[in-house]
C-alpha cells in the first residue's frame, strides 16, 4: 500500500459518479480542467438508477446549459411527462391536468440522464469499483483518499459527491441525516398498459398522487411502460423492519393493511405489483446546514443538503451544485479557496431555501386532511 508521500496525486478528485459529480466534471471539462471521479458501484451499468425525473429551468436546465448539453437534454425528454392527477383514498379524481408542452420542467428518466453525462466525459475520466474507505487532511488544502483495496491518491481539490451518507462530509461537518418521519415501499407495474390496464388508466401518463391520513401513493410512468409506484407512509423508522420483503406477498399483505378502506383500485397498486417490494426511510440534513470554509475540500448535492423528495428539488440542485462549483473553479484559476467561497456562498442559501420547501411538502402531502393542502397549493400557482 502506498503512502502519502509515494500516492499518485490527481489536482482534482470527485469522490460519487452521480448527476451532481458527472455534471462537476464535464463542466471542468469544458474548461480544460481534468478531474478524476471515484464510484464505488462495479460499473456504470451495475444497478438501476431509479424513476423520472422533473429538469427545472432554473437549476438542472441550467447546469446542462453550462455544460453544452441542454440540446442532448432536450431529444431524451419524456413526451407527456407533465402530466399531473391528485386523488384521494375513495379514488376520486380531484385534479386532473394533461401535458400541453408548455411547462419548464420536462421528464426524463434519471438513466438516460447519467448516461448523457457519461458519455460526454473522456475516457478514464471515472474510476469504477473505487469504494472510498477514509479520507484525512494532510494540510495547506491537500487530501489523501484511502480507498478499500489499499491504495492510496492525493489530491489538492477533494469533492464530496457522496450522497447521504458521505465519506468526505465529516472533514467539514458533524452533522449526520435525520429520519424525517415518514418511509417509502417501492414498487413497479411493468408492461402496464398490457399486463395492468386498469393500474395504467388510473395514473396515466405523468404525475400521481392518491392521498389521505398520512400517507398515500405517488407515481408515474416510465419510459419503458412500466408504472413506478411510491408507498408512502408517516410512521415510526422501524415499523417496516418486522416486515418481511424477502416474501413478496407478505410484504403485500403488510403495506396493504395500512390502506384498508381505500378505494379498491388504489389497493391494486400493491396487490397487482411485479418483483420485489423495496422500503426506503426517508432521512434529510438540518435545513440550513452549512460549514466554515476548510481549506481544499467541499461537498455538493445530498452530501451538503439531504433534503425529503417533496420538493423535487434533490437532482437539480446537485446539478446546478456541481456546474457552479465547475465555473468558479474555472474562473479563479489557481486560487482554489477563492473559487471553493463563491461557490459555497451560491450554494449554501439556495439549498437551505429548497430544504425548507421540500420540508413543508412532507407537511402538506402527510396531512390528516390530504389532499386538500396540496391542491390548495396548485391552485396557488395557478393563480399566481
Amino acid at each position: 500500500m502506498a503512502d502519502s508521500l509515494t500516492a499518485p496525486h490527481h489536482p482534482v478528485v470527485i469522490v460519487g459518479a452521480g448527476l451532481g459529480g458527472l455534471t462537476l466534471a464535464r463542466v471542468l471539462h469544458v474548461h480544460g480542467i481534468r478531474a478524476l471521479v471515484l464510484d464505488l458501484d462495479a460499473s456504470a451499468g451495475s444497478r438501476a438508477q431509479g424513476g423520472m425525473l422533473d429538469i427545472h429551468e432554473e437549476s438542472g436546465q441550467a447546469a446542462l446549459r453550462e455544460a453544452g448539453l441542454h440540446r442532448d437534454f432536450l431529444a431524451e425528454v419524456h413526451p407527456g411527462g407533465q402530466a399531473l392527477r391528485v386523488l384521494d383514498r375513495d379514488a376520486r379524481v380531484r385534479l386532473d391536468e394533461a401535458d400541453d408542452g408548455s411547462g419548464d420542467r420536462p421528464e426524463i428518466d434519471r438513466g438516460d440522464l447519467r448516461a448523457l453525462l457519461l458519455r460526454s466525459l473522456p475516457d478514464g475520466t471515472i474510476r469504477w469499483g473505487a469504494r472510498v474507505a477514509r479520507v484525512r487532511a494532510l494540510g495547506r488544502g491537500r487530501h489523501e483518499v484511502v480507498l478499500a483495496d489499499g491504495s492510496v491518491l492525493t489530491t489538492g481539490l477533494l469533492v464530496g459527491a457522496d450522497g447521504a451518507w458521505s465519506r468526505v462530509r465529516p472533514l467539514l461537518s458533524g452533522a449526520a441525516p435525520e429520519y424525517t418521519g415518514v418511509s417509502f415501499v417501492e414498487l413497479d407495474l411493468h408492461r402496464a398498459d398490457a399486463r395492468h390496464p386498469e393500474c395504467a388508466r388510473l395514473i396515466g401518463g405523468g404525475m400521481f398522487f392518491a392521498l389521505g391520513e398520512d400517507k398515500g401513493f405517488l407515481a408515474h410512468r416510465e419510459t419503458d411502460g412500466s408504472l413506478h409506484v411510491y408507498v408512502a407512509l408517516r410512521t415510526p423508522e422501524h415499523a417496516l423492519a418486522a416486515v418481511d420483503f424477502g416474501d413478496a406477498g407478505a410484504a403485500k399483505a403488510a403495506v396493504l393493511e395500512y390502506f384498508y378502506g381505500w378505494a379498491p383500485e388504489l389497493r391494486r397498486l400493491v396487490a397487482d405489483a411485479d418483483g420485489p417490494l423495496v422500503p426506503r426511510a426517508i432521512h434529510a440534513l438540518p435545513v440550513g446546514h452549512r460549514w466554515e470554509r476548510v481549506p481544499g475540500v467541499t461537498l455538493l448535492g445530498d452530501a451538503a443538503h439531504l433534503m425529503s423528495p417533496f420538493a423535487g428539488e434533490g437532482a437539480n440542485l446537485a446539478m446546478i451544485d456541481g456546474a457552479d462549483l465547475g465555473r468558479c473553479l474555472a474562473a479563479h484559476p489557481g486560487d482554489t479557496e477563492a473559487a471553493l467561497a463563491a461557490y459555497e456562498a451560491l450554494m449554501f442559501p439556495r439549498a437551505e431555501e429548497k430544504a425548507g420547501e421540500s420540508a413543508q411538502g412532507l407537511e402538506m402531502i402527510f396531512h390528516a386532511d390530504a389532499p386538500e393542502p396540496l391542491l390548495a397549493m396548485f391552485a396557488g400557482h395557478e393563480e399566481q
